[in-house]
């Protein structure tokens, strides 16, 4: 009986706690499913969050080797968009055109101009320069960035002095330019060294067509398109120089290539927003000449030539010439004095050139020296970059719905070459350690028109006076040499356009 009674109140109380419990299973339950709600909620971000990261992370994997194309003053350009692989692809012409006025030829037998030594279509060509046309420069290449650290520079070259060639590298080289220190960086390959302020100037921005003859003559020594080295560039805000070691100019074989040095160290002891002035010196060094034969026991011929064309390439004959010197070296000194102010520009270089030639002859010394001022009429300045003066930008391009007219400049040099040495008189014997390589002037007026960045006209005019000796004998070729004595130099005028494009 009272085990039955336990069982009735046990029962009793279970009845009594069953509406509870049953309502603490139900809110039991109901949190659990919002529990797994939101756990199905927070499963579903983290999938979204997964692909979103994905995505991310495949466009930047897509950004960083994506390429971009660029066009800046109407030079293509493609780069991948961290900028350490570049390539910018080059191009130029120039179109020069001349008329030479010169007197009338006559025979060889009484018209004694004369050109190289040795160089019967030049004698003949002496006499009546040929008037026309030609490509001087016609360049396509490509230069860039690579792994950051590295340039390169491609350019080949169609053009050329008196008539286009079939085609030759004018530069081909790498370059480090990690170096730690000022700027400096380290080229090897086939490139022209800067030799002097003209020189470094590109010729798609000089003042006029040509260099001045004692510079370009200078730049031929050691330096030049196509001549092979290795280079050391530094510079700092107001300072740059190089250094390097060259050999042959390419496609040119000699039994043992020419040896040389080339330096230079320039500053700008003044500089204000329109105005600086720049002083520089350069150097350039013939260690070993170039054998012209087998050095069989130290016999062989070692030449250094000097000549050059006036400052025009149309007609490519040279009307100033030493001929070949056996020698053991050359040594060039140059001095640069550069100033600018506002539109106004001026520049001038001196050049003293030592042979050290073979024997008891003595040494040969010759020099060469010029003074060119520009102005831009319509108020642009000249750009001064890489230690040289280069061409303006025109503020206002050519356009006649704007009413612009470009860029236009006016420029005026004056340029001497002499390559005498112990010359004499008119009439006499050529002594024994003569040489008579002729004494150039020129004055030149020049106006250059810049319809925009990349299209420009240049026109000059061109008082040419050569004052050169024969040395007799068969100099020039045997039978059409003058006696020793007689002036085979002359006196000519030369008109001029170039029509440039360049990218």
């Amino acid at each position: 009986m009272a085990l039955k009674n336990k069982l009735i109140a046990g029962a009793a109380v279970m009845a009594l706690c069953w509406p509870a419990m049953a309502a603490a299973d139900e809110a039991t339950d109901a949190r659990i499913k919002a529990l797994e709600e939101q756990l199905a909620l927070l499963q579903g971000q983290i999938t979204d969050l997964k692909q979103s990261t994905a995505n991310n992370i495949a466009a930047v994997r897509k950004d960083a080797t994506a390429t971009t194309v660029s066009l800046a003053n109407g030079r293509p350009t493609i780069a991948t968009s961290d900028g350490k692989f570049t390539a910018s692809f080059r191009g130029v012409f120039q179109l020069d055109s001349a008329h030479y006025d010169q007197r009338a030829p006559g025979p060889l037998g009484s018209d004694f101009r004369r050109g190289s030594f040795g160089d019967a279509a030049e004698n003949d060509r002496a006499r009546d320069l040929s008037d026309g046309a030609n490509f001087r420069r016609a360049r396509l290449g490509v230069e860039g960035k690579a792994f950051g650290d590295f340039e390169y520079n491609f350019l080949y070259d169609f053009g050329g002095s008196g008539n286009e060639e079939a085609g030759k590298i004018s530069a081909a080289w790498v370059q480090y330019n990690g170096l730690p220190f000022a700027n400096a960086k380290l080229r090897i390959g086939a490139f022209s060294p800067p030799s002097g302020l003209e020189e470094a100037v590109s010729t798609n921005g000089s003042l006029f067509a040509e260099r001045a003859s004692p510079s370009e003559l200078v730049r031929g020594i050691a330096a030049g398109d196509g001549r092979t080295g290795v280079a050391f560039l530094a510079n700092g805000d107001n300072w740059a120089a190089t250094a390097a070691i060259t050999g042959n100019i390419i496609a040119t074989q000699t039994f043992d290539e020419q040896t040389a040095f080339v330096g230079r160290f320039s500053f700008v002891p003044f500089r204000r927003d329109d105005s600086l002035i720049h002083l520089g010196v350069n150097t350039s060094i013939v260690i070993n000449p170039a054998a012209s034969g087998p050095d069989v026991a130290g016999t062989a011929v070692t030449a250094i030539r000097l000549r050059d064309r006036p400052e025009i390439r149309v007609d490519g004959t040279r009307l100033v010439d030493t001929g070949n010197i056996d020698a053991n070296g050359l040594t060039a000194i140059g001095a640069e004095f550069g100033a600018q102010w506002k539109s106004l520009n001026i520049q001038s270089e001196y050049f003293d050139i030592d042979v050290d030639r073979k024997g008891a002859l003595g040494d040969p010394d010759f020099s060469g020296w010029y003074a060119q001022a520009g102005w831009t009429i319509t108020g642009e300045a000249r750009r001064y970059s890489n230690a040289t003066f280069d061409a303006p930008r025109p503020a206002k391009p050519f356009d006649l719905k704007t009413g612009g007219w470009g860029a236009w400049e006016l420029g005026l040099r004056y340029s001497k070459l002499d390559l005498n040495y112990l010359a004499g008189s008119p009439g006499t014997a050529l002594a024994a350690a003569a040489i008579r390589g002729g004494e150039q002037e020129i004055f030149t007026l020049g106006l250059n028109w810049y319809v925009n960045n990349a299209l420009r006209f240049q026109a000059a005019y061109q008082d040419v006076s050569v004052d050169r000796l024969s040395p007799g004998g068969t100099a020039f070729v045997a039978g059409s040499t003058p006696s020793a004595g007689a002036q085979v130099g002359q006196d000519l005028s030369i008109y001029s356009l170039r029509t440039q494009y360049a990218f």
